[in-house]
């Protein structure tokens, strides 16, 4: 399985706001990832489509990916991780001071030419194996309480 991976450190928002984003172009193709964070308009998704072109760059340029194309590479892992924060103190009324935390953090775009988690596109199984794996849930029927089962005795006789 071939991969790439692209990192982009200390960007000016918060993990949370990136994550947002990311979400969006999980396990997806190349291509539509691209389209996706392209169309978007916040901060995060134009850096995450910035990284996520370098990391596309960076699959090309290794030897043993030189036959694969593009259209056919998904992402199969990104994340944000918190970065270094930065911290500033605001005035507050009555002459007391809240302290201001500026977030950053640090993105990760792993590409490669396989669909992510091991899954695999189109598979033949044999019926029967199938069949026998796959079973029917056992449903409990409920006890007959005291009531119900004088009326029944009742309805017998």
């Amino acid at each position: 399985m071939a991969q790439a991976v692209a990192k982009k450190k200390n960007i000016q928002s918060s993990p949370v706001k990136m994550r947002l984003v990311l979400d969006h172009i999980r396990g997806k193709k190349v291509p539509e990832a691209l389209a996706t964070l392209h169309f978007m308009t916040n901060k995060a998704s134009h850096v995450a489509e910035q990284t996520l072109r370098s990391a596309v760059a960076n699959f090309q340029l290794k030897d043993e990916n030189r036959g694969i194309d593009v259209e056919d590479l998904f992402i199969s892992e990104c994340y944000s991780d918190g970065g270094p924060m930065l911290k500033r103190i605001m005035p507050a009324p009555m002459g007391r001071a809240f302290r201001v935390r500026k977030r950053s953090n640090h993105l990760t775009i792993f590409v490669s030419d396989k669909i992510p988690g091991g899954k695999k596109v189109a598979v033949k199984t044999d019926t029967l194996t199938e069949a026998a794996e796959v079973s029917t849930p056992q449903v409990e029927t409920p006890k007959p309480t005291r009531k119900k089962a004088k009326k029944e005795a009742e309805a017998a006789a």
